[in-house]
């Protein structure tokens, strides 16, 4: 009687090609720049070189720009990637990103934020102009050193410092084409400094149980839900004489004053809604997805506004 013998295809044991491996690696390298923060930021450092150019564009200067912005936020993102591992392991939120996972390491992480940064910075400094490339610096250090590494860990201040680093982008953007800093740099840097700390916040109690989880001091969790909304009203309230600050400077006309008043006073509503709120995480999703649509909107009419200013 004839063997019978059973065929197993190459394929179910021998991958045909490894470019699922590559492209999931790939895609894990792009995450740890955290995207959606450096998309937004671009929007805020295009409308800080369209603030300052208006029609009158030179596009490498601003082709160079996006491009030493966008890596040195990227590499100041691993930075934060890399040095807060540890706490990522610890919150839902978090606990799946490459590091925690281990489906990259820590040292190849490491090399690829430096790498990164290093290009960058000489991308700014080289192909923009020295202000350009030092406010680059600024917000690597402010973000990576004082937020990350000190204040993150240790002050409820961490946000408000913090926000330092989120405001240079349209800063950068303004400088690369003026190459000095007046009264425009000023204006878009507070319009990014002052929406931080209630934009984060506002997270920061959705995921309070998280962050207190994770030994992080972050004001709800120090100071308790009540304060942290108390906290919020200042800087919404003083973005409401930035908006007519632009237009008292020439920068835009008064449409700009007008609609970013009345985003600002919605803004402002939502906030003080919050003191007779019933349910704390639904205001606050409800605060923080308003405070994205309300940067993306004043960025928007920004641009529009100036333009019709040529």
């Amino acid at each position: 009687m004839d063997k019978q013998y059973t065929y197993q295809a190459p394929s179910d044991s021998i991958p045909l090609s490894p470019e699922p491996v590559r492209v999931e690696l790939w895609k894990e390298f792009v995450q740890l720049t955290k995207p959606g923060i450096i998309r937004s930021n671009l929007m805020a450092a295009f409308t800080g070189f369209w603030v300052a150019a208006k029609w009158d564009i030179p596009w490498m200067t601003l082709l160079w720009m996006i491009i030493g912005t966008a890596l040195t936020m990227s590499s100041s993102c691993v930075f934060n990637n890399y040095f807060d591992r540890d706490f990522d392991m610890k919150m839902e939120r978090t606990r799946n990103r490459s590091l925690p996972t281990g489906r990259l390491q820590p040292n190849v992480v490491l090399w690829y934020a430096i790498i990164l940064g290093i290009a960058g910075l000489s991308v700014l400094f080289l192909m923009t102009n020295p202000l350009t490339g030092w406010f680059g610096v600024l917000g690597m250090f402010v973000y990576v050193v004082i937020y990350t590494l000190w204040l993150k860990r240790t002050s409820t201040w961490s946000t408000s410092v913090g926000a330092i680093s989120g405001a240079m982008p349209p800063v950068m953007g303004y400088t690369s084409v003026t190459g000095q800093v007046d009264e425009g740099a000023i204006l878009l840097f507070l319009i990014l400094f002052l929406w931080q700390p209630p934009h984060f916040w506002a997270l920061g109690i959705r995921r309070v149980e998280e962050y207190r989880a994770a030994g992080y001091p972050l004001l709800p969790v120090v100071k308790g839900i009540e304060r942290t909304k108390k906290q919020m009203i200042p800087y919404v309230v003083l973005l409401l004489p930035v908006t007519w600050l632009f237009y008292s400077y020439g920068y835009v006309s008064w449409i700009y004053g007008v609609l970013g008043t009345i985003l600002n006073v919605i803004w402002l509503y939502i906030c003080i809604s919050g003191f007779k709120a019933k349910d704390n995480e639904a205001w606050a999703k409800r605060n923080f997805l308003f405070s994205i649509n309300w940067l993306l909107l004043h960025l928007f009419i920004l641009v529009l506004d100036t333009m019709g200013k040529m």
